[in-house]
């Protein structure tokens, strides 16, 4: 029996390392590992990590420190807090409530909270899924401080920010906001007859097989369990939290693999029909048509042309990322216990190489003159009415937005095609009738940018 168990812990990285592609002369294991290797350093706070394709972990480390005061290596099991990554846990778990007939999309807030002051609007639990409430957000709020670390009621904390002028009228923007998720939280709670921790244990973690997730708890003795960090001049262990503070926005624990069988009993419907969970991942509008990149607890997004449903969390001492990526899929989980190093560009770049459409490398740049780089030099018109000058300094063009003191560096990839050093954004040059115009691309997007003068 013993001799099977060794022989299994040796042929496991060898059938990854031959599941693993190699991208441009180096495999994909080698990609990914100089990526998070870069980023995530021994010595400190960590991270792991885990791609999948086709429901297969093809990729799966632990990086860094799990506790640094006990020294204890980071392994690819360990738990940490999710963040907002909870969202999409709260949207499935209302989209259960409405197959169930308890309540609609469209209902009024003021149907579950009747004396919820709405200020004459009509906010409905679709607003609240989409961020396009306009109810304030209690996180952006000066009051957080003070409740942090006290255990409220879902009540209670409503009761924090329901009184609070309105941001905007329903539908007329989009901003991220916690606030929604809390009331959400209550609401599942309200229609369920239990409590919102309760419902997600029995109705999704039980129904996933999802061992090593929880909502969090500070006195539970949780195996695993990361220690969270953030940093100043150094690291030091992350503020204390009340979990009834995040709540149904914030408050759960899971692990990489764990993040995978939620991905996968998405994909397999086991909580809701297709019909009803492509709500989730629908791109949804304003009132006015414009769109907003966020469905029901996943924003909508691509990579490189591949449509992408993602989501990011970050709460004291954790931040975290996960991408899914239908048209391959492909899902990618990065967990952090610092909230000082945030995966959201790796775990972006790390999708971006599995589905073979990788962002840049700096090996990729090449060397223009500087009559070559002149070509482009002006200002720039686009089409969201935004002026961005080009200019060169030491042989290196710049980019620069019209009321912002921030300068990018472009760096090109060819005499016409430049891209961001520090972000996912890129501009293609051309002329078209005597003028010289820029599109201007990030992941979400285009915009065509007119010279002028």
């Amino acid at each position: 029996m013993k001799a099977g168990i060794h022989l299994k812990v040796i042929l496991f990285p060898l059938l990854l390392s031959f599941l693993l592609p190699s991208v441009h002369g180096q495999s994909l294991e080698e990609k990914i590992d100089r990526l998070l290797q870069e980023k995530y350093k021994t010595d400190g706070p960590g991270a792991t990590a885990l791609v999948a394709k086709n429901g297969k972990v093809i990729y799966s480390k632990a990086f860094g420190m799990a506790d640094l005061e006990l020294n204890v290596p980071m392994k690819p099991e360990h738990i940490f807090e999710i963040g907002s990554i909870t969202k999409q846990f709260t949207a499935v778990s209302v989209l259960m409530l409405v197959e169930q007939g308890k309540l609609n999309l469209d209902d009024e807030i003021t149907v579950f909270i009747p004396d919820y002051p709405t200020h004459g609007k009509r906010i409905t639990v679709h607003h609240l899924l989409t961020h396009t409430s306009g109810i304030k957000s209690y996180t952006s709020m000066p009051v957080l401080r003070e409740i942090a670390t006290k255990d409220l009621t879902p009540m209670e904390l409503i009761d924090v920010f329901k009184d609070e002028p309105m941001d905007f009228d329903p539908g007329e923007a989009y901003r991220y906001n916690n606030s929604g998720y809390i009331l959400l939280g209550y609401i599942i709670e309200k229609l369920s007859g239990e409590s919102y921790a309760n419902f997600i244990q029995k109705n999704i973690f039980d129904k996933a097989g999802m061992n090593s997730s929880y909502y969090a708890n500070h006195f539970k003795l949780i195996k695993g369990r990361a220690s969270g960090y953030m940093r100043s001049n150094e690291y030091i262990n992350a503020n204390y939290i009340s979990f009834s503070i995040p709540y149904a926005a914030g408050s759960l624990m899971s692990n990489t693999n764990d993040l995978l069988k939620w991905q996968q009993a998405i994909n397999n419907n086991t909580f809701v029909k297709e019909e009803t969970i492509k709500k989730a991942f629908t791109n949804y509008t304003l009132n006015n048509g414009e769109p907003i990149y966020y469905g029901y607890g996943w924003a909508i997004n691509e990579i490189n042309g591949s449509p992408s449903r993602e989501h990011g969390g970050g709460i004291f001492g954790f931040t975290t990322q996960g991408i899914y990526i239908p048209g391959q899929d492909v899902y990618v989980a990065v967990l952090t216990n610092c909230s000082c190093n945030s995966p959201g560009d790796v775990t972006t770049k790390i999708a971006a190489l599995a589905i073979g459409k990788p962002f840049p490398e700096p090996e990729n740049i090449i060397s223009l003159s500087e009559s070559q780089l002149k070509k482009w030099l002006g200002k720039y018109k686009f089409e969201d009415e935004a002026i961005r000058s080009i200019t060169l300094e030491n042989g290196q063009l710049f980019s620069q937005r019209e009321g912002s003191n921030a300068r990018f560096k472009i760096l090109p990839l060819s005499p016409d095609h430049f891209y961001f050093e520090d972000g996912f954004i890129e501009y293609k040059f051309s002329k078209s009738k005597g003028k010289r115009e820029v599109l201007f691309k990030n992941r979400i997007n285009h915009s065509k940018g007119v010279e002028i003068k």
